[in-house]
């Protein structure tokens, strides 16, 4: 089994690029994702991802997501290798995104005039693959329970 769920902050805004063979969308970006225990005489340190999201899901992450915001990432991770121009083969490790949430609060999502963003403020993970227009909050009315 191959899965890998990571939340952290953006570290940069995500770059998008289309494949030359089939024109096929890529948006790529890392994160920033806390160690969950910090040594008593050190800061809290982190761990850097790259992240690959294809199609879809990186349309979703190329407009939606931002430098600094927190996500959850769902995926795969995925080695490969290439030979750079040097001739020296290059490995490389990265996490191929699935699913794709935002992870702020609404306080998070606050700017600076005191609104909240469009999507940052909901109140439960938000998929990409719901597509950003379809998402209603569920309440306790709706649960059959």
């Amino acid at each position: 089994m191959n899965k890998v769920i990571l939340m952290g902050r953006l570290t940069r805004d995500p770059e998008v690029r289309y494949t030359t063979t089939n024109n096929t969308l890529v948006c790529t970006f890392s994160i920033a994702v806390n160690r969950r225990f910090a040594r008593q005489d050190s800061a809290q340190t982190a761990d850097f991802f790259n992240i690959v999201a294809w199609d879809k899901t990186g349309e979703f992450c190329s407009k939606y997501f931002k430098k600094g915001q927190q996500v959850g990432i769902v995926g795969r991770l995925q080695t490969r290798n290439y030979d750079d121009k040097d001739g020296k083969k290059v490995y490389v490790t990265e996490v191929v995104a699935e699913e794709t949430y935002f992870a702020d609060s609404r306080r998070d999502g606050e700017n600076s005039t005191g609104s909240t963003n469009q999507f940052s403020g909901v109140d439960a993970p938000f998929s990409a693959e719901e597509g950003a227009s379809d998402f209603t909050p569920v309440t306790d009315d709706d649960l059959p329970f």
